[in-house]
């Protein structure tokens, strides 16, 4: 059974970014994968900022990583690109740190002016961190979704008619690619 971490991009404690990566977590775990939420606020800003792969709870989070057959990229959008916290975790990678992971990049934003920033600015950075396959991104924009008063997170049903095929594409890529080689 494939393993998928989420990763959420968001420093906001009340993000909508990581509610819509809990969404996905719990629709991909529906379905029967296991899933993991990594919230990258959570990290210690120290180690994170300085690389540390040794400091216990940034080798935990690149373990998680390391051992997820997919990975889910969730980010807001902030001036046109994807957030920094996402951009530092990526950094502390190692080269081939997506090595035959099938990747989902979704953004969350509020205008359509930000589109651009899955295609031009995430995807360059996934792709040289050598994944095997990376679905069609997906722009959520933020009237789309509404924060129910239980925490929940509930999505325009014309968008979450959308965005629930992408999840699909994502499940489907997983479940039916061969199983990555994994190294000893």
């Amino acid at each position: 059974m494939p393993a998928v971490v989420v990763i959420s991009g968001s420093p906001s404690r009340n993000s909508k970014t990581a509610r819509v990566a809990e969404y996905v977590a719990d629709r991909l775990a529906g379905a029967g994968l296991v899933t993991e939420h990594l919230r990258l606020r959570d990290l210690p800003p120290g180690p994170l900022l300085a690389a540390d792969t040794s400091d216990p709870d940034i080798a935990r989070a690149a373990e998680c990583l390391a051992d997820a057959d997919g990975v889910v990229l969730a980010t807001p959008t902030y001036k046109a690109a994807y957030s920094g916290l996402l951009k530092v975790f990526l950094d502390l990678l190692p080269q081939f740190g997506l090595s035959g992971k099938t990747v989902l990049p979704l953004a969350t934003g509020g205008s359509l002016a930000h589109v651009l920033a899955l295609d031009y600015g995430l995807r360059p950075v996934v792709q040289s961190l050598a994944p095997r396959h990376v679905i069609q991104s997906y722009f959520l924009l933020e009237r789309d979704l509404q924060v129910d008063t239980d925490g929940g997170l509930s999505i325009n049903a014309d968008v979450e008619h959308v965005f629930g095929d992408i999840v699909e594409e994502f499940r489907h890529a997983l479940t039916t690619a061969l199983p990555r080689q994994r190294t000893a």
